[in-house]
């Protein structure tokens, strides 16, 4: 078995849950819908292109080693928009119109600092997208990448690699990457692994949770629910 995998990190992330009202939470590690968006983004699918999208969710398989799950940073969020449905090219243009006509909407945004993550990938079928085209576009990305939000840039490379191995965690032991303790970054305890419930991963799961992080539909902005397995590794 063939593993893409590479590390994340940014001052800043912010991997959605689900969201209600005025509160937009984020989970502790990212969602398999974050890290298929930022793939996209560095192979250069747009968001209307829903048939590449499903295409991805197809293809991979996910899983993620929290190295550190970083601490909670909650933001109180103003911006300033205009009323009606018109669509604007440009935030400028957005704000051109009458004073008067500009509303402000509120939100509590959450975000995880100090996050470090080891992201895995892997076809779970035979697509046009190969791990190491997919390699190859992380490093030349189309889009700019970044960590859940566009507030959020990556602070470290990425430094994707193929790896083969059997099974996930032996994956995760061949895999070497820049120290980042040289970096002034603390090391942490217990590092915990989550990957999707029909994988191999060479460790017992101890929890199964269910996270609505499927893209049916990134312009409506819909999500179907997926297994996720769960274990602290030693």
């Amino acid at each position: 078995m063939k593993y893409l995998i590479f590390r994340l990190y940014g001052p800043m992330s912010s991997w959605g849950d689900i969201a209600v009202g005025e509160t937009r939470p984020s989970f502790a590690h990212p969602s398999k819908s974050a890290i298929l968006g930022l793939v996209a983004a560095a192979m250069g699918i747009r968001r209307d292109e829903d048939e590449k999208h499903r295409g991805l969710v197809d293809c991979l398989g996910f899983a993620v080693q929290v190295e550190s799950m970083g601490v909670v940073l909650a933001d109180y969020h103003t911006a300033q928009v205009p009323s009606g449905k018109e669509l604007y090219c440009t935030r400028r243009h957005e704000l051109s119109g009458i004073k008067s006509d500009l509303n402000t909407i509120l939100s509590t945004r959450a975000y995880r600092v100090d996050g470090l993550y080891t992201v895995m990938l892997w076809e779970t079928k035979k697509s046009e997208w190969g791990l190491e085209r997919i390699q190859s576009k992380i490093e030349q990305p189309e889009f700019v990448l970044y960590l859940g939000r566009k507030s959020c840039p990556i602070a470290l490379p990425l430094e994707a690699q193929v790896i083969k191995a059997d099974y996930l965690v032996k994956a995760l032991a061949k895999v070497k990457f820049l120290d980042v303790q040289s970096l002034g970054f603390k090391s942490v305890g217990q590092k915990m692994l989550y990957w999707d419930e029909d994988a191999i991963a060479g460790v017992i799961q101890e929890h199964v949770f269910e996270r609505r992080d499927i893209p049916l539909s990134r312009g409506r902005w819909q999500f179907s629910t997926r297994k996720e397995c769960h274990a602290a590794l030693k």
